[in-house]
C-alpha cells in the first residue's frame, strides 16, 4: 500500500511527541520482539532531540507489566511475558536517549487490565491539556497494537495526530495487520509525515 504523507511540516507551539514502546524486550533478542524494532530507535531519538529542541513536551510511554499480568499466556493472555516492571527487558532502548524533561507515561499496570493506548489508565490526556497540546504526534512499537490504540484514543480525545510512518513497526500475526491499522488510523483522520519531513 503507497502511503502518502504531507510534505514538509512545521513545529508550532500546541504540538507534542508521543514515542510509543521503545522497550528493550520488542526489540530484536527481547522476549516479544517487533520484525525490524531496532530500526525505529534512531529515528525517534532525532525526534526527541527536535522536539526539546523547539521546546516542545515528549512523551514516552511504556508497558509496566506486573509479573502476573492478564495478557500473559500463563494467565490465558496471547503473549509470552514481556516489558514486566523493573526488569532490563522493561528499559527503554539503550540508544534512545530520554533527558529529564521527557515524562516518561507507564501503562498496563494493573493485573486484571490490559491498555495498549498511552491514554488507558493514565493521566496523559490530562497532561497534554495541561501543556495545551492540540497535536501529537506518534512513532512507536507496535503499529497495529499500541500505536494504533494510542492513535484512536488521541483522535477521541480531540487531538490532531500525526503519525510518523517510517518510525512504525508491526508485528504482523497476520501478514498485513500493519498495512489494515495504517489504513484505519488514516481513514479515522490522522495525517501521515516521515521523521525527514520535520524541521531540525
Amino acid at each position: 500500500m503507497a502511503v502518502r504523507t504531507t510534505g514538509h511540516i512545521g513545529l508550532r507551539v500546541g504540538d507534542a511527541l508521543i514515542v510509543v514502546d521503545l522497550q528493550s524486550d520488542f526489540l530484536p533478542d527481547g522476549r516479544l520482539a517487533v520484525p525490524r524494532g531496532d530500526e525505529v530507535v534512531p529515528l525517534l531519538a532525532d525526534c526527541v532531540r527536535r522536539f526539546l529542541a523547539h521546546g516542545l513536551p515528549v512523551f514516552a510511554t511504556r508497558d509496566w507489566h506486573p509479573a502476573d499480568h492478564c495478557s500473559f499466556q500463563a494467565q490465558g493472555g496471547p503473549w509470552p511475558p514481556h516489558c514486566i516492571a523493573g526488569t532490563p527487558g522493561a528499559a527503554f532502548a539503550r540508544d534512545l536517549c530520554l533527558p529529564r524533561a521527557v515524562v516518561i507515561v507507564s501503562k498496563a499496570t494493573e493485573r486484571d487490565r490490559e491498555s495498549y493506548s498511552a491514554f488507558a489508565g493514565t493521566d496523559l490526556a490530562q497532561r497534554l491539556r495541561r501543556a495545551g497540546c492540540t497535536r501529537v504526534f506518534v512513532g512507536g512499537l507496535a503499529t497495529e497494537y499500541c500505536v494504533l490504540s494510542t492513535v484512536l484514543d488521541a483522535i477521541d480525545e480531540g487531538l490532531a495526530v500525526v503519525l510518523l510512518v517510517d518510525a512504525v513497526r508491526a508485528v504482523n500475526v497476520q501478514a498485513d495487520d500493519g498495512v489494515r491499522a495504517l489504513a484505519r488510523m488514516t481513514e479515522r483522520g490522522a495525517s501521515i509525515a516521515t521523521v525527514a519531513e520535520l524541521p531540525e
